[in-house]
């Protein structure tokens, strides 16, 4: 008889994975949330990567951060080209945001998250310098049936007929920035309705992807790197994310031609991240659609986290309870 083993390098067979990675994703988030509502990003910021550091360094992973902070924020980072773990197992891809939402942070406003995803080494899209992507991110039931290059008018009347109701009962969500304008105007001249979002692309994302959720799909131009994330966690749900570069100038597009990318191509859920092997683990800083925020008592944190698996499509989620005086999670001091 053959035995066949597992390759290490795989991510294959590791399944606790998810869950170690949860560990990363909660003292981030417990750290960070110790500033919330203080006006001041950068601690935020500060706070999460110096809790997520040390416990990215015990993960039995081999990563190669491809998504991180170096290429978008002054922040303190968790950079592009880093490498993450304890040195063994699996060969990774990692994209990470230790909060995705600083600013939301700051002002004690809702949906920031602490996000990591993970991928095999290599299947990960790799967006170099452009910052921006145009978007549409749609859940498992409308994955095959929109079209990314259709006016917004017909795109809302795909969504409409698929679910069964009418335009009036489609919502969209999309970042309120001066760039929207016309879309907006758009969608609201089609009838259907617009969930504004301050920040925090990736929840947004998330919102459509859920089969539960009051979202009809994620649309307009936000973060590349948040739609890298947010792929992860199409091809864990099922769903979809198509997206399109958008340089912000003729330096950039030049970059993206450098690097051997058509900024005119339409991006793919499995362009974007290949292979059957994709990772998504997300924890809430504030509370807001998707998960809740971290809540304090005396000597006690409570986060909630999600996790979720694209081989098996197995999605968690996950409620700890800290004990702060014997916790190892790193509290910044306020």
């Amino acid at each position: 008889m053959t035995v066949h083993y597992p390759d290490p390098n795989s991510l294959d067979n590791d399944r606790i994975l998810a869950l170690e990675l949860v560990r990363a994703t909660e003292a981030a988030a417990v750290a960070a949330a110790r500033f919330l509502g203080r006006g001041d990003e950068d601690q935020v910021d500060a706070a999460a990567v110096d809790a997520m550091r040390p416990v990215l360094g015990t993960i039995p992973m081999r990563g190669v951060i491809v998504i991180g902070e170096g290429e978008k924020d002054d922040a303190p980072m968790l950079y592009s080209g880093e490498f993450v773990g304890a040195g063994t197992g699996p060969r990774v891809d990692v994209a990470i945001d230790p909060v995705d939402g600083a600013g939301l942070t700051a002002k004690s406003l809702p949906n920031a998250l602490s996000v990591i995803a993970l991928s095999d080494r290599g299947a990960m899209f790799d967006p170099g310098h452009c910052v921006y992507m145009d978007k549409l991110v749609v859940g498992a039931d409308l994955a095959g049936v929109v079209d990314f290059n259709a006016p917004i008018e017909d795109t809302l009347e795909t969504i409409a007929r698929t679910r069964g109701k009418g335009v009036a009962d489609v919502t969209v969500t999309l970042l309120e920035r001066p760039r929207h304008d016309e879309l907006a105007g758009r969608i609201r001249a089609a009838g259907a309705r617009i969930k504004f979002l301050i920040d925090g692309d990736v929840a947004g994302a998330l919102t459509a992807l859920q089969p539960e959720a009051e979202v009809d799909a994620l649309v307009g131009i936000g973060g590349t790197p948040e739609g890298i994330v947010a792929a992860c966690a199409a091809a864990c749900l099922g769903g979809a994310i198509f997206g399109r570069l958008a340089p912000r100038d003729e330096d950039e597009r030049r970059q993206i031609l450098d690097a051997g990318h058509d900024p005119a191509a339409v991006l793919t859920t499995s362009e974007l991240v290949s292979g059957e092997n994709a990772y998504f683990v997300a924890t809430g800083v504030t509370s807001g659609d998707v998960l809740r925020g971290v809540r304090y008592s005396a000597d006690l944190a409570v986060s909630q986290s999600i996790t979720m698996r694209s081989r098996t499509g197995v999605v968690r989620l996950i409620e700890t309870r800290h004990r702060l005086s014997t916790s190892t999670i790193v509290l910044p001091r306020v």
